[in-house]
């Protein structure tokens, strides 16, 4: 395929361009259907003329469907979307990105969706999109999945798809996560992936952080530690990969504690725990749910993060050796690779 795909670039530099150009109105729709003309034209930067134009072709292929709400993928456009996916890789480089940043983080996997995502909400719904299309290749029957919180997590919630193939599928979330907003915790996460995957979810009804007395009261009761239990038996965990100060002080925290955080320089934090740009952890938060050691256990690590600011952070916590599948986007990636 890359051989072709080389010819097609010098013989036929147009014909890709086209073929690129139509994908990436198709990728738009997949992601905001049903969609209407002019608001398809703002997020892909094109004029309403020559969007019609690229739209009445691809409605004649039988690609895509119009309706009053708008513009939608029709099956077999959904299809050929799914196969373009691979080649558009190869034709704006992106598999070559993946490749080298696997070898240079030595990680098991890296998957990289164009664009940057702290410019564009797409760009961190297609993350979203690519890390459901992942999890499913790691779904069992009775699989228990942990998830945790945040606006990026929010976004592979709202991307996931019904999962026909396996049944019993679990949904937990990884911590607790009462006190941050409601669309971003754990709980809630958790609750709509497991609707959309037409799964089963427990909840875990703890705050984020406990002081030392309340977590082991908390751990005694039966019903936290029934769902912890199950927390600590999931076969795959999805995670994200904050910035270390915007963590911080979105949990509120103490000035002396984010004074510390900043003074050892720590860039990045994952499951409560705060990471130097050498990976070492230099402050950890009491929580309830799923701790690093956990991490070493057989288990399915999807990390998804992505946005330019996020390369210190996705580098750091990398660095901690677990067997981790990275989803992110061409921003970190070109980021990381430049070093």
């Amino acid at each position: 395929m890359k051989s072709l795909v080389d010819i097609q670039k010098k013989l036929l530099p147009d014909l890709l361009s086209v073929m690129q150009k139509r994908y990436e109105i198709l990728r738009h729709i997949r992601l905001t259907q049903p969609i209407g003309r002019r608001s398809l034209a703002l997020t892909t930067n094109m004029t309403e003329r020559v969007l019609r134009s690229e739209v009445d072709f691809l409605k004649s292929q039988n690609l895509l469907d119009m309706t009053t709400a708008g513009m939608s993928l029709t099956n077999e456009g959904h299809e050929l979307l799914v196969e373009l996916d691979d080649l558009m890789k190869e034709v704006t480089g992106l598999k070559v990105l993946e490749e080298k940043l696997q070898a240079k983080l030595q990680v098991k996997k890296v998957i990289v969706v164009s664009g940057d995502s702290d410019t564009s909400e797409y760009v961190k719904q297609e993350m979203g999109r690519a890390a459901v299309m992942y999890l499913k290749t790691c779904i069992q029957p009775s699989s228990v999945i942990a998830v945790t919180g945040g606006t990026t997590l929010a976004s592979v919630a709202s991307m996931m798809t019904p999962e026909t193939k396996h049944s019993n599928l679990l949904f937990v979330p990884a911590r607790g996560g009462l006190g941050e907003q409601v669309e971003n915790q754990a709980n809630t996460i958790c609750a709509k992936m497991a609707e959309k995957a037409m799964g089963t979810y427990r909840l875990l009804h703890v705050p984020d952080e406990v002081s030392d007395e309340a977590y082991h009261s908390l751990v005694e009761e039966p019903a936290v530690r029934e769902v912890l239990q199950l927390i600590r038996s999931a076969s795959i965990v999805i995670h994200g990969i904050g910035d270390a100060k915007t963590m911080a002080e979105r949990r509120k925290t103490k000035q002396e504690t984010l004074a510390k955080i900043i003074d050892q320089k720590a860039v990045a934090e994952a499951f409560g725990y705060y990471f130097n740009k050498e990976g070492d952890v230099v402050h950890k938060v009491k929580t309830i749910g799923i701790q690093l050691d956990d991490l070493m256990n057989p288990m399915n690590v999807i990390a998804v993060a992505g946005g330019s600011s996020k390369a210190k952070a996705i580098q750091a916590f990398v660095k901690q050796g677990h067997d981790t599948v990275l989803i992110t986007d061409e921003a970190v990636a070109t980021e990381l690779i430049k070093g």
